[in-house]
């Protein structure tokens, strides 16, 4: 697989990463809603009011956690796999010493090829850290130089 390709692959595994955490927070609020509605049904009291008021807090919760995904939305959408950059900016592919770094959105280990990446946030300590390196800069992370090996 040319760079593009690679770059390519990895955006598209952290969109259904992500899809599938909205996915998932979509079906918990789906599930707290029809338990609200069956506490609707049964008889009042403080166990019932108790069980509501758990179920609103639930439901806010993760209602949150969609705002999250939103804004992680929006920040994948804004990656660009097409700019070339001899320096790590957002939609960089970063092989180290140690590993290989897609910095676009937390996905954790993402296998392109055979091959593991992490995808990294901008906002991340290492993607803070590698920001603006080229190849060959050195950072320092958990008590460890890592080299950087290639950027594109």
């Amino acid at each position: 697989m040319n760079h593009l390709e690679i770059k390519s692959a990895l955006l598209e595994k952290c969109h259904l990463h992500i899809a599938n955490r909205r996915t998932k927070v979509e079906n918990v609020i789906s599930d707290i809603m029809e338990s609200l509605e069956d506490e609707t049904k049964s008889s009042a009291g403080d166990k019932h009011e108790t069980g509501r008021a758990m179920l609103q807090i639930d439901r806010e919760q993760a209602g949150e956690q969609l705002k999250e995904i939103g804004k992680i939305e929006e920040a994948l959408s804004k990656v660009d796999i097409k700019v070339k950059s001899d320096y790590v900016r957002l939609g960089s592919v970063v092989h180290t010493t140690t590993n290989r770094f897609f910095i676009a959105v937390s996905a954790g280990e993402i296998k392109v090829d055979g091959r593991p990446f992490y995808a990294v946030a901008l906002s991340s300590p290492m993607g803070q850290l590698l920001l603006g390196k080229k190849k060959g800069d050195v950072v320092r992370f958990r008590e460890s130089d890592i080299t950087i090996t290639s950027v594109y």
